[in-house]
């Protein structure tokens, strides 16, 4: 039987068991997939463990840049990145291959084509919030759709390093900003792909909200807990809205179809994704 799993730290509220599960059943593998929670200093010693049986690896923050060392080869999009959130197990001789791959990049052109994004013939305007390692995934994506010149803004100018090489990798040539002077690109962006964490994004919503624009581009919010976010729920009267849970459907799909080597059930994926989000919470009173 063969295995993968979902690693990062904490990564007990992951949906991807969800979306990976759903795919093997409707496949018709009788494959497992588990979260399990791995942190920077574990990661390695947990990879050397994996035996034959584990034929791929999610990853979520913080590992997408840790795991890079450990691999034996990183496809091209994801060595420009800077990212794997896909680690691949090939075998071969006295121990399996390790082959790093970027499916977030997917996920966001997949979901913002999905939202109705279509690039035009003349200039572009993007934007992308977060400076983290999905905002380079987001960099790249907006690349792919021919937005090079995207403005980013970010919480901190002085943690904006990686991004910066990430972007020259790329061939992009964002520009940076403090996230404070965020409202008039937002209400000039053509597309916005918001890479902040939950509820980060929230005094950015309130500013759209205020400042009650009559039409707005594509949004897409990472976020998909809640569902919808504070800034979608000011986008999406007008606007269009690709929301986070499709990309992370569309990044799943293409773990799955890299992993078995079959076409991914999207279908099947996103009812169990659906399901999931919509099911009742326990509400914690602590």
């Amino acid at each position: 039987m063969s295995r993968a799993a979902v690693l990062g730290h904490p990564v007990g509220h992951s949906l991807s068991p969800v979306l990976h599960r759903a795919a093997y059943s409707a496949l018709g593998l009788s494959w497992t997939y588990d979260a399990i929670d791995v942190d920077e200093h574990e990661l390695e010693g947990f990879v050397a463990s994996c035996g034959p049986e584990w034929a791929g690896l999610s990853l979520t923050m913080p590992l997408k840049q840790t795991v890079l060392s450990l691999l034996d080869h990183v496809e091209p999009l994801a060595e420009v990145v800077g990212a794997v959130n896909t680690v691949l197990f090939q075998p071969g001789g006295s121990r399996a291959t390790l082959v790093g791959a970027n499916t977030d990049v997917y996920g966001i052109v997949a979901a913002l084509r999905e939202a109705g994004f279509v690039p035009g013939s003349g200039a572009v305007r993007g934007a992308v919030l977060g400076a983290g390692a999905t905002a380079s995934s987001a960099l790249a994506a907006l690349g792919e759709l021919g937005i090079t010149t995207p403005a980013v803004f970010a919480r901190s100018l002085s943690r904006t390093g990686s991004l910066r090489r990430a972007a020259h990798r790329m061939g992009v040539e964002p520009t940076f900003h403090q996230i404070d002077a965020v409202l008039p690109a937002l209400l000039a962006a053509d597309v916005v792909v918001s890479t902040l964490p939950a509820h980060a994004a929230d005094p950015v919503a309130a500013q759209l909200v205020q400042a009650a624009p009559s039409r707005l581009g594509v949004l897409l919010d990472v976020v998909y807990d809640p569902r919808p976010s504070a800034l979608r729920a000011a986008w999406a009267p007008v606007g269009g809205d690709a929301g986070g849970e499709r990309m992370l459907l569309h990044q799943a799909a293409e773990q799955v179809r890299l992993m078995t080597g079959r076409a991914a059930p999207l279908d099947a994926m996103a009812a169990a994704l659906d399901a999931a989000l919509d099911a009742p919470r326990p509400v914690n009173t602590v």
